[in-house]
């Protein structure tokens, strides 16, 4: 991942020295998995696990220098390994097990602890998306559809369908990084051949994890809904980000980002306040997807295992766990710092020249006994009118014989307020879900 997208929190866990760590971790757990049900002396893991192994720059490169004569990497890890222990005890080390035992079960215990990190991020999201739709949950503004005025809304009831959809994705993260809490110690194809289901359930105890029946390696379906909840969230936090996009506009000018003391939008016009970071977070949402196909693609594998996984794994992996970290944080900021012009929503409301209580008229025009068909014609012709300059929508009803409506009635249609006096349903859905949190 680029150093300008990088996080530290996300390195720190798909680092070589962070991969090496837990492949350490599951070799000594085994290990002492052996001697706790009986399979070796019962002392010989101690002296092992009382010798302090550190895994550093040094130790990575060690291992580095050994591939390049074993060109397998835990091959030369498991022998670099060894020699860190002045003991007999390490020739236990990678006992009974395969390469993917170690490297599956630790790429679950690195899966899980990145979307520690993403799911927090996620809920400090949505924290804020709460926070700012209660405080707006009153400031009309103009729904659009197909980018034209429709009924009018809320920014607050804006914002609450994103928290909603928020909370949506922390739900399949959750459930992702629970189907990613297993290991497997199973041996070459799966079988248990040379090592037993008790040392495996011991040594993934130990470790957090449950054991899985697999092949010689634990099955991807597990690994691309990983992928899919993270780029599921990315594309949520895109919605967002297209909404900020469309308001911010200078025709429309109704949101702005966060604007700090010294930035430039533009090199060339001062007057610019580009939406940049709703943009930047926009196109991120285009490479997360893009490592959905190559996840789903790694689910086929030859018969109980090939390796056509593991390089899509080691780039796919890391750098989409950036991106969605990058994207829930800087959303995070970009919503809490969020310019919210409520004088100018409400003067494009207003703008619309009550257009958009068109509905409200023809259901009350219908209510009155009136057939659709022609109480939709005389709406219609009278938003017509409107449009060619002639007043407003209350006006141009008032002024056709055919309607029944008085002038008090037609205002009442076409009062704002009452779509501010029913949101209770979806306030009441945003403290559902803070409760549980």
């Amino acid at each position: 991942m680029l150093s300008r997208y990088a996080s530290k929190e996300i390195e720190s866990i798909f680092s070589d020295a962070a991969r090496m760590r837990l492949w350490r971790d599951v070799e000594l757990a085994v290990v002492w998995a052996l001697g706790e049900a009986g399979k070796i002396d019962p002392e010989l893991p101690k002296t092992l696990l009382a010798t302090e192994v550190p895994i550093d720059s040094a130790f990575v490169d060690e291992v580095n220098a050994r591939e390049a004569v074993t060109n397998h990497d835990l091959a030369a890890f498991v022998d670099v390994l060894q020699g860190r222990f002045q003991s007999s005890a390490a020739r236990y080390i990678h006992f009974g097990l395969t390469s993917s035992d170690v490297v599956d079960s630790a790429l679950s215990l690195q899966l899980v602890a990145a979307l520690d990190l993403v799911i927090g991020a996620a809920e400090t999201l949505r924290s804020a998306l709460i926070k700012q739709a209660r405080k707006y949950r009153s400031t009309l503004m103009l729904g659009r559809t197909h980018g034209m005025a429709a009924e009018p809304t809320t920014f607050g009831a804006k914002l609450a369908l994103f928290a909603l959809s928020t909370d949506r994705e922390l739900a399949r993260l959750r459930h992702a990084q629970e189907q990613m809490r297993v290991g497997k110690l199973s041996g070459a194809v799966g079988t248990y051949s040379n090592i037993s289901p008790e040392v495996e359930r011991l040594a993934l105890s130990r470790l957090g994890l449950k054991p899985v029946p697999a092949t010689q390696v634990i099955a991807r379906d597990r690994h691309a809904e990983v992928i899919y909840s993270l780029a599921s969230l990315a594309a949520t936090i895109e919605t967002f980000a297209l909404e900020i996009r469309h308001l911010q506009r200078s025709e429309v000018r109704e949101v702005q980002e966060p604007f700090g003391k010294g930035q430039k939008g533009s090199s060339a016009m001062p007057h610019k306040r580009n939406p940049i970071l709703s943009e930047r977070l926009c196109g991120m949402a285009r490479m997360a997807r893009a490592a959905v196909i190559p996840a789903l693609e790694d689910v086929a594998l030859w018969h109980e295992r090939d390796i056509s996984h593991s390089s899509v794994e080691r780039v796919m992996f890391p750098d989409t766990f950036h991106l969605a970290y990058y994207m829930a944080t800087r959303m995070e900021q970009l919503v809490s710092g969020l310019v919210v012009f409520e004088e100018r929503m409400l003067a494009n409301l207003e703008a619309t020249s009550g257009l958009v209580f068109s509905q409200s008229i023809l259901l009350e025009l219908v209510s009155r006994g009136m057939e659709r068909d022609a109480a939709y014609r005389i709406v219609q012709e009278a938003t017509a009118r409107t449009l060619s300059g002639g007043g407003n929508l209350v006006e141009a009803v008032l002024a056709d014989d055919r309607s029944p409506l008085a002038k008090e009635e037609l205002e009442k249609l076409a009062s704002a307020d009452r779509v501010a006096a029913n949101l209770d349903t979806l306030f009441a859905a945003l403290d559902a879900i803070e409760g549980a949190a």
